[in-house]
């Protein structure tokens, strides 16, 4: 990680997360931000490779960020943290395209785990947000489980490579297929088990036992 951008209003805290940056990666050079606006500012000046993004803001919500840094620049790691754990904002910042989401209330070791994690392709959330999108997963174990038995071997496999962190170009090499082809398969793979992010793969993929949280 060399670059990060951190959009938080609350000045201690964005001491804390841009603190917590920089002992996680070393020599990363860390951007703040305090509103939305100067936060789409930086990031149409300059791709960060690691972005922590508040959801709550005096001038707009951290989605249009989110939104904005998906689009315009795909390689960049999007993590939410934010004080507020209920599904709507959980799935909203999902759907937008976040690849984690942790609450800013626990300690300062976890919130280094789990971003350092990233690296290995392991999605960074809370452990309260892990249970309940477990939870929600277990709610819908029928439907997931009857979408699973459709998959294609080559989108069951593209399923477990999205899951330990490869791109698209990634996927397609190691599946010996084109860029597009490789699309499609996360294409259908989604559509198929209902997700929305890398995030919402990565935990299904490990509740169907097709990668190891642990290693």
């Amino acid at each position: 990680m060399r670059t990060g951008l951190v959009l938080e209003d609350q000045l201690p805290l964005a001491r804390w997360l841009v603190e917590t940056l920089e002992e996680c990666f070393p020599g990363i050079q860390v951007h703040h931000a305090a509103t939305l606006a100067a936060g789409l500012r930086q990031a149409s000046n300059a791709a960060p490779d690691l972005a922590l993004v508040d959801l709550g803001l005096p001038d707009g919500s951290g989605i249009e960020l989110i939104r904005d840094l998906v689009n315009r620049h795909p390689a960049c790691h999007v993590v939410v943290t934010t004080i507020y754990a209920d599904d709507q904002h959980l799935f909203a910042a999902l759907r937008a395209g976040a690849q984690g989401y942790l609450l800013k209330d626990q300690p300062r070791e976890k919130t280094m785990q789990a971003l350092r994690g990233i690296t290995a392709g392991e999605p960074p959330l809370s452990a309260s947000i892990a249970r309940r999108l477990l939870r929600v997963f277990g709610e819908q174990a029928g439907q997931t489980e009857a979408a699973e038995k459709r998959l294609t071997p080559r989108e069951t496999e593209t399923l477990s490579l999205i899951a330990k962190g490869y791109k698209i170009a990634e996927v397609a090499a190691s599946l010996g297929v084109s860029h597009h082809t490789a699309h499609e398969f996360i294409k259908s793979v989604y559509r198929k088990l209902k997700v929305s992010s890398r995030a919402e793969a990565a935990l299904e993929a490990t509740r169907l036992g097709l990668v190891n949280p642990h290693l």
